[in-house]
């Protein structure tokens, strides 16, 4: 998988063939096959396992004992460190290019994400701190919104940390946060931090 990833950032999810993964991977064509029978499985495989190392890791790093606005700041930041340490093409992406069918398997890979965002959404909503809208909803919206800043960060376009607050501020303030207690999870002088290095 690393072969794959590696891959992915120099070359494309197009380019790609099996015979460059074997290559990469230091096996032969016919051992690949014998794992994957072609491409889409391939990197169907790939985007499942980068999506349990998330779901994993968020599940250890995400704070609990918090509020939910915290908790929301907390998921926001370990997506953008995740599109950072993982470039390639978000699985709709990945989707596009490998068919209908393998769209729909990819889509079933990224559904705990967007579980895991619409609990600290519903627990926000419980606890009266944000608005009361559709979360499976808003969790898409923040979800795309992130995505969005795909390709500005890994570019170095935009900082992590800018981007980081920028679009939480966006979110809870969308929620009905007020700026104060924003201001508590995000401080003021990170917004004005969203250029990158260049």
């Amino acid at each position: 998988m690393d072969a794959v990833e590696e891959l992915i950032r120099s070359q494309g999810i197009d380019r790609i063939s099996m015979t460059d993964v074997a290559n990469a991977a230091g096996i032969t064509r016919t051992a690949l096959y014998n794992y994957f029978p072609d491409k889409p499985a391939l990197l169907l495989a790939f985007t499942e396992q980068v999506n349990s190392a998330f779901v994993e890791r968020y599940k250890r790093e995400l704070p609990s004992g918090v509020s939910a606005a915290r908790r929301l700041s907390a998921f926001v930041r370990l997506q953008l460190e995740g599109l950072v340490a993982h470039p390639h093409p978000p699985a709709a992406e990945l989707g596009a290019s490998l068919g209908p069918d393998a769209y729909q398997a990819l889509a079933a890979h990224v559904a705990p994400m967007q579980r895991l965002l619409t609990e600290i959404l519903e627990e926000g909503t419980a606890a009266g701190e944000f608005d009361r809208l559709p979360a499976e909803r808003v969790a898409g919206l923040t979800l795309s919104m992130v995505g969005s800043q795909r390709l500005p960060l890994v570019n170095g376009d935009i900082s992590l940390d800018g981007t980081h607050s920028l679009v939480t501020r966006f979110v809870l303030r969308a929620l009905g946060v007020a700026t104060e207690t924003v201001d508590t999870i995000l401080p003021a002088s990170t917004t004005e931090n969203t250029q990158g290095s260049h």
